[in-house]
């Protein structure tokens, strides 16, 4: 699935088919109506290396929200990004 968000930076999760996690954090967006790009890290292997420069670890989910990068699926932190 690769849904771009209507502003000029997309939400973009990094995350693999197996990762509870991403399949919460990306059904979290669906219910919202959030559009995202979904970035598989065991497909790709630059994917990952994103993932991990801009989190600064290999945990999954990392979603950076327009620069705003969030470890895990964290509801306080995603929804504070998206009122922003």
């Amino acid at each position: 699935m690769l849904l771009m968000n209507e502003s000029k930076n997309p939400i973009i999760v990094y995350g693999a088919e197996w990762c509870a996690f991403c399949h919460v954090a990306m059904k979290y967006f669906d219910d919202k109506s959030v559009k995202y790009e979904y970035r598989n890290v065991d497909e790709n292997e630059d994917w990952l290396k994103e993932a991990v420069t801009k989190s600064g670890q290999m945990g999954i989910p990392v979603i950076d929200m327009n620069g705003t990068i969030i470890v895990g699926f964290d509801r306080p932190k995603i929804d504070a990004a998206l009122a922003a």
